[in-house]
């Protein structure tokens, strides 16, 4: 192939992408590096001004913020009725909305025997729920046009768990089981045009896993932060940008014989036996 057909696949001009969870820290990097290929951005986010904060920060024009819950159906085919309206279709989503929960993380005061059941379910139905709900309301359209991606957010705990957060887990391994299943059923049952796959970060800082990695008072290494980088060969967290590579690859017709794969983005964790 030559050069200029190898960038031309990454050229996003005319293409809509959605991005759930689109006013958080990595979601928001994504969403601006598919807008900087020219495609028109919508985020999503149950907290619509945090979608309009990120929105802000995307280069280019005619990017849309919309209020939804990833677990709410009734908003979530609202607002792919408002893609539909104003781009004509929907050409790739990332699903990036998920989480833990404080109290479904065991600790020194609270051990699995006590993990309170509506914080496993939290959890649960964040991550996973939230995957497959937003999946059926912009892939329905990608069913009728016979073409699309969906970009799922796995974690290195589906490859590996990790101790402390049996449900966050359990959820992400789900996840990458539902990449699979959606990437199969689709490409048979509606066209080989659609594709599903996952991006599993490894060790990335945000707001919300920074005190368990970092001290608050000082900023060093916690016991758990010294041990992530001790069996991370690249030896360092990621940062948003480290994602952002194989996210466009898999948005873009480069990756157009991939589906229902689940790509490590974690400096080697995964590779590493700890000899």
């Amino acid at each position: 192939m030559e050069s200029t057909g190898i960038l031309a696949n990454y050229d996003f001009t005319g293409k809509t992408v959605v991005v759930t969870g689109g006013g958080g820290v990595l979601c928001g990097e994504l969403a601006r590096a598919v807008a900087a290929c020219r495609a028109n951005v919508v985020l999503l986010d149950r907290d619509l001004a945090l979608a309009e904060k990120a929105l802000g920060t995307l280069p280019g024009t005619g990017h849309r913020a919309v209020r939804a819950d990833v677990l709410d159906r009734a908003a979530l085919a609202a607002a792919a009725d408002v893609v539909g309206k104003d781009f004509g279709k929907v050409d790739g989503l990332i699903n990036g909305a998920g989480g833990n929960h404080p109290e479904a993380t065991t600790n020194a005061e609270r051990s699995f025997f006590d993990l309170p059941a509506d914080a496993l379910q939290f959890v649960a139905n964040l991550n996973l729920l939230g995957t497959i709900l937003p999946s059926q309301a912009f892939g329905r359209a990608m069913a009728r046009q016979g073409e699309g991606v969906i970009l799922n957010i796995s974690s290195m705990n589906a490859f590996r768990p990790l101790t402390r957060i049996p449900a966050y887990s359990a959820a992400k391994a789900a996840v990458s089981n539902f990449t699979q299943w959606l990437a199969v059923h689709l490409a048979q049952e509606y066209s080989p045009h659609i594709r599903v796959n996952a991006l599993a970060p490894g060790f990335f800082l945000t707001e919300q896993n920074r005190f368990l990695l970092t001290e608050k008072e000082t900023g060093e290494l916690t016991a758990r932060g010294k041990s992530i980088l001790a069996h991370t060969p690249m030896a360092r967290f990621g940062s948003p940008a480290d994602l952002v590579g194989a996210m466009l690859w898999l948005l873009s017709p480069a990756a157009s014989f991939v589906t229902g794969v689940v790509v490590p983005i974690d400096g080697g964790f995964s590779a590493y036996s700890g000899v």
